[in-house]
């Protein structure tokens, strides 16, 4: 039985290796030109006989580049976030290639194509109060007016769309929503973390997945629909009953059309439609702030329940501690306080497992010719001495989904994005590089260097490994002294927070361990 369990614990963490391998998320790819020149080919790019002009928006928190033409956003800069943990790298850009000239992200009028509208001004500050951007244009039949308000404080942006009837007869029409963007990479996409279409439609999260030339059709009430990273989000809330349209094209692009509802407006009547943009961070508490359950899009799959829990508590350490590393280290200590009662029960019932094992040992030789007596004798001997052989592994497979938990956290988590530690841990979302190398190491993902962080936590888990009762027989002893390895080479590519959390796990194991031997 004790083989079965010992056997229990090694398949445990085989599957977390397995899970590791096949399907770690690779974290963020940089662009490169080649896929640049792969997305920009003529066909994307529809003709304007008209010319273009843009016009800027600044505000605290980010620019905006806007095209008179539809009117479309070209390009969306955070001026808070980077591009990688180095302010040099530039403001992080929303809009991964601007070139691709059908409207990337836009609020129109349904027309056969788009419209070219006047600004009221080519740039815009925003400083201290809100203030209006007004695009306007005229057709035979129509006056349409676009008010984009944007605020000093926030990623939000009020839109309200304002249609005339210039006839004296009446005159159909619909407003309609479109999101237009491109999906860098999306061949080397793995893992949990969701790149691309998003809404929340009839009260539920719908992450929209969709094979290259698939088209999605879904009805109701659309709170919002979005393009997602795994980070920033680029929103449109229309919080109305309509039909959203959801399509892949060649190349990565992805194309969502929401239609709301037809419209008649009856001559020289005027109709207005409002909507909300939010173009900014997956940031939990700002999106709650935005209202209508934006905040879902932060959804870490089936570990949720314990993931946003332990997203508060980090939340809650930084307010204090101001170091999202320390943060980790004080959960860790937490998480360890919680499990340790039953680690300690853990570790005696190890120790008891290895001072019976001459017995065990003696009624396997015993019976071994009658299986069925035998295992009725380990009961009869386990009873007796009130030894439970699975109670070595229970403590660490009840902590396998607070470790799935804490990877989702870590991993797709913004605030933990280019979150500093100490030394050279500049980025807690990261693995962790002393130094860097030019040439590449086995097992090891770019960038080449030594996980420092990584292989002190291989050298506490063997510590802690040689402290612990070993198995009676040779070959588990020496399967269970790999562990220590596998763990370190499995663990070089994992973010540095998370081998932060399991280092700090073992110097703390290590020394209930050694407080538990003190004991008896």
């Amino acid at each position: 039985m004790e083989k079965r369990a010992l056997l229990a614990f090694i398949l445990s963490f085989m599957v977390l290796i397995g899970w590791s391998l096949l399907f770690a998320p690779k974290g963020n790819i940089p662009e490169k030109k080649k896929i640049l020149k792969k997305t920009t080919k003529k066909e994307l790019r529809p003709v304007f006989l008209e010319k273009e002009k843009e016009i800027i928006v600044d505000t605290p928190l980010y620019r905006i580049r806007f095209s008179n033409i539809g009117p479309s956003i070209k390009q969306i800069q955070l001026k808070k976030y980077y591009r990688t943990a180095e302010k040099e790298s530039g403001w992080v850009k929303l809009i991964p290639l601007e070139d691709i000239r059908p409207i990337t992200l836009g609020i129109d009028l349904e027309e056969k194509r788009p419209l070219v509208y006047k600004a009221n001004r080519d740039f815009l500050k925003i400083t201290s109060k809100e203030r209006t951007l007004e695009f306007r244009a005229d057709t035979e039949d129509f006056s349409i007016l676009k008010l984009f308000r944007f605020y000093p404080d926030s990623y939000k942006i009020d839109v309200k769309v304002e249609v005339s009837n210039l006839k004296k007869e009446k005159k159909e029409g619909a407003f309609f929503v479109k999101l237009k963007t491109v999906m860098l990479d999306h061949k080397k996409i793995k893992g949990y973390s969701h790149l691309g279409l998003v809404s929340f439609i009839k009260g539920e999260l719908k992450k929209i997945k969709l094979k290259e030339g698939e088209r999605k059709v879904f009805s109701g009430d659309v709170k919002w629909l979005a393009y997602e990273t795994k980070y920033f989000i680029s929103a449109v809330i229309t919080n109305t009953e309509g039909i959203l349209h959801a399509k892949r094209f060649k190349k990565g692009i992805l194309m969502a059309y929401y239609k709301g509802g037809d419209f008649s407006l009856p001559p020289m009547g005027k109709i207005s439609r409002s909507f909300i943009l939010y173009l900014g961070p997956k940031e939990i508490n700002v999106l709650k702030n935005i209202g209508y359950q934006l905040e879902s899009v932060v959804n870490f799959g089936w570990t949720d329940f314990i993931a946003k829990p332990i997203l508060y508590l980090l939340r809650f350490f930084y307010k204090y501690l101001h170091n999202y590393g320390l943060a980790i280290i004080l959960l860790s200590v937490l998480i360890k306080l919680i499990f340790w009662p039953l680690s300690k029960k853990s570790y005696e019932s190890m120790k008891e497992m290895q001072r019976i094992q001459p017995l065990i040992e003696r009624i396997r030789e015993k019976y071994k010719d009658d299986r069925e007596r035998m295992n009725r004798e380990l009961l009869n001997l386990y009873r007796t001495y009130k030894v439970n052989p699975f109670s070595g592994c229970l403590p660490i497979i009840i902590q396998i989904p607070v470790f799935f938990a804490l990877y989702r956290v870590l991993c797709d988590a913004i605030e933990l994005r280019h979150a500093p530690f100490i030394l050279w841990i500049n980025d807690l979302s990261a693995p962790d590089r002393l130094f860097r190398f030019p040439f590449q190491i086995p097992f090891m993902e770019p960038p080449y260097g030594i996980p420092m962080l990584t292989l002190l936590m291989g050298a506490t888990m063997y510590i802690q490994q040689k402290m612990s009762p070993q198995p009676g027989d040779p070959s588990q002893a020496k399967i269970m002294m790999l562990l220590p390895l596998v763990f370190t080479v499995m663990f070089i590519n994992f973010p540095s927070g998370l081998v932060l959390y399991w280092l700090v796990n073992n110097i703390l194991s290590i020394f209930q361990q050694y407080m538990t031997q003190k004991d008896r």
